[in-house]
């Protein structure tokens, strides 16, 4: 429309397009006037053109409409990008003194990715962040899986987790209370979320060390012995899965020993665990045993234990008044 507004008739525009089309510049074009280069001038260089718009071009623009308007222009200077400092700064002095009452610069190539970009060689770019997404690995239609019953204060649940074909848990569902009560969508919820990130690649580790000690109603004594005491129903729950499924966690072994702070000599857990359940009892699974008189951590609710004198939280490793 421009090219036939300035006087160039049908066989002309279609050379200049057919130039437009294959070099992704109209400078070149046949038959097109050096002085009308300046009308199809863009803010940015074409990739293959050498002309833009001058920055300061942006600025007058504004300049001259800003009198008509009562609040600021939404525009943006658009620099080259071999623009300097000074340059930034001389089209804020000029906006001011053509009283522009707001101003925002941009210098092409400033950010790792922009929303305008001269040429078409932008697709190799776009599949390698594809290609950097995260992927979903969905558990088989039919899974193994482990179900888990368990009481928190007297309030019932089942836990309930799918498992990968390498035994590692890719699902989790919780099923407590009445359905349609508050805990009841909470804990559909949690569970779904879970298990959205398990299958897209979170370390179960990290979701254990994030959920864990979470306090809230219910919470109390359960009828785990492994975790006597739950400050939460999300609590217990990734308490659970750390116990069940990270490899590492704390185990019986022969002759292993636990140093002490009061001085006495290293005992071995093996007959720690069987003084505490009576002789000829199988070792406990855990590599300290609390004494039944222990009160619970003020700050954690764990059942302390014996460090001297006084008490000292396995888990946060508070203490009743000691040091």
């Amino acid at each position: 429309m421009a090219l036939e507004k300035i006087g160039y008739d049908a066989s002309e525009i279609e050379a200049i397009i057919e130039h437009v089309d294959e070099h992704e510049t109209i400078e070149g074009a046949p038959g097109l006037s050096d002085e009308h280069l300046a009308i199809f001038d863009c803010a940015f260089r074409a990739a293959k053109g050498t002309r833009s718009i001058h920055w300061m071009g942006h600025v007058r623009m504004m300049g001259a409409v800003q009198p008509f308007l009562s609040g600021a222009i939404s525009k943006t200077v658009n620099l080259p990008e071999n623009a300097s400092p000074d340059d930034i700064m001389h089209a804020y002095v000029e906006g001011w003194k053509l009283g522009l009452k707001a101003l925002a610069v941009y210098r092409d190539g400033s950010k790792r990715t922009q929303p305008l970009n001269a040429g078409r060689d932008e697709g190799a770019k776009v599949v390698e962040l594809d290609a950097a997404r995260p992927v979903r690995r969905k558990l088989d239609d039919e899974r193994d899986a482990l179900t888990h019953k368990f009481s928190i204060a007297g309030h019932e649940g089942y836990l309930t987790v799918g498992l990968y074909r390498d035994g590692q848990p890719g699902e989790i569902f919780l099923r407590m209370a009445k359905e349609g009560s508050t805990v009841s969508g909470l804990m559909d919820t949690i569970a779904t979320m879970t298990s959205i990130a398990l299958q897209y690649g979170v370390p179960l580790k990290t979701l254990v060390d994030k959920f864990s000690h979470t306090r809230f109603e219910p919470a109390g004594f359960t009828n785990n012995r492994e975790i006597p005491i739950a400050k939460s129903v999300m609590d217990y729950v990734f308490r659970f899965l750390g116990y069940r499924f990270i490899q590492g966690e704390p185990e019986i072994q022969d002759e292993q020993e636990t140093s002490t702070d009061d001085g006495l000599t290293p005992v071995p857990i093996e007959s720690r665990a069987a003084v505490a359940g009576g002789s000829g009892a199988a070792p406990m699974p855990y590599s300290i045993v609390n004494q039944s008189d222990a009160p619970g951590c003020i700050d954690c609710g764990t059942i302390m234990i014996r460090n001297g004198a006084c008490y000292k939280c396995p888990n946060c490793g508070a203490t009743s008044g000691c040091s």
